[in-house]
């Protein structure tokens, strides 16, 4: 049958053609933005993910870790008395506004964490070292934020609220969805974004190993007033939840693939009943030497994966062209097996269904109409 199903395909190329640009494109448009919302939706949580706490303490109104109100530095000492805590470190997240040499200015996330392990600092340290940050203005930048940032690069100095700053190391890669991140000391970030040195953002706990991690965030819940432990996936996932629920992120990607999927069925469905009809003899000749319904079901069924199966690669192909390519620009997300293999199920499914129209059309065609005109 698959012999035959190819031998259909070939007969009438430029309609098979169709058929796998319609599924070229759809699958592409569906990838390109579900790899567009990883990268966004990995921005939302990056700095939790990525700060290497088993537990963050906020304000008991926080859901999104990119708006974090202020704690007093006092709970900190309440957590180091809670059982299981190990260590906890306090950071200070605010906003400045930066100027650059070029007379350009824009606003950017100050990030400070507490030395010597800077728990909740940089990551991804592409120049330098978390120590670079220790000496008088210090901060660092990440290398794709540098266009956003006046072209600042290591050693380039600029301004953070009137005051002198200077690029001490660069990250690639560490940046955040409220805006560029720069990250210097607990006590640099509170100076220039005008905190007092009794407050803090959010604690980072570390339990004790062994631990149980959501027996200990329950026990801060239960013993500190004002505030709301969560563990590093939960905050993440709220994040996240939060952002996607306040805006149109979701509603516009997901407008999109709706369109990308409607676009491919009518493509691929008017593709293949253009060719059932086509080839309305052939369909009918079978019938009459005693091919059943099922059989031609599964013949036009078995293009309809062949075209699936083709499309997908071809489609594959150039979205990892397009991966790499807007990873140079900053634009950093991967396509998970998991994914890959959702999107080949999908694609196979997509096709199936398109092909109904070509399935509906000859299982009802009459074998004697072969003897017809």
């Amino acid at each position: 049958m698959l012999r035959t199903a190819f031998d259909f395909i070939k007969f009438d190329k430029p309609k098979s053609i169709g058929a796998l640009v319609g599924i070229i494109i759809s699958v592409f448009l569906i990838g390109q933005q579900v790899g567009i919302l990883s990268f966004l939706t990995g921005l939302m949580a990056g700095y939790v993910k990525n700060a290497g706490a088993d537990i963050w303490v906020v304000d008991n109104r926080t859901t999104d870790a990119n708006v974090l109100g202020l704690l007093d530095v006092r709970i900190g000492r309440e957590l180091e008395a809670i059982s299981g805590v190990r260590r906890v470190s306090p950071v200070v997240v605010s906003v400045g506004t930066a100027k650059f040499q070029n007379g350009k200015s824009s606003p950017v996330t100050l990030v400070g964490a507490s030395a010597p392990d800077f728990k909740g600092g940089a990551w991804n340290i592409a120049s330098g070292t978390k120590f670079d940050v220790l000496p008088d203005g210090a901060v660092t930048v990440d290398v794709f934020d540098s266009e956003l940032l006046g072209g600042a690069k290591l050693g380039d100095a600029f301004e953070i609220a009137g005051q002198r700053v200077y690029v001490a190391a660069e990250t690639r890669n560490a940046r955040g969805f409220a805006g560029a991140y720069v990250f210097t000391t607990i006590e640099r970030a509170r100076a220039l974004g005008k905190i007092s040195p009794t407050k803090a953002s959010a604690f980072l706990v570390e339990v004790e190993s062994g631990a149980d991690i959501e027996r200990v965030r329950d026990q801060i819940n239960h013993v500190i007033f004002g505030v709301r432990a969560w563990t590093q996936d939960d905050l993440a996932q709220s994040t996240i939840e939060t952002i996607l629920g306040t805006s149109g992120i979701a509603a516009s990607t997901g407008t999109l693939i709706i369109f990308a999927v409607i676009a491919g069925l009518f493509i691929i469905g008017l593709t293949l009943y253009s060719a059932a009809i086509d080839r309305i003899r052939d369909y009918a000749t079978l019938k009459a030497i005693g091919a059943t319904n099922r059989y031609v079901t599964n013949l036009i069924a078995a293009q309809a994966v062949m075209f699936a199966v083709i499309g997908f690669h071809v489609s594959a192909f150039f979205l990892e062209g397009f991966r790499s390519g807007v990873a140079n620009a900053g634009l950093v997300f991967d396509y998970s097996v998991s994914f890959r293999a959702t999107l080949l199920g999908g694609t196979m499914l997509l096709a199936l269904i398109g092909a109904i129209f070509a399935i509906r059309r000859i299982t009802k065609l009459e074998p004697a109409s072969v003897f017809r005109g």
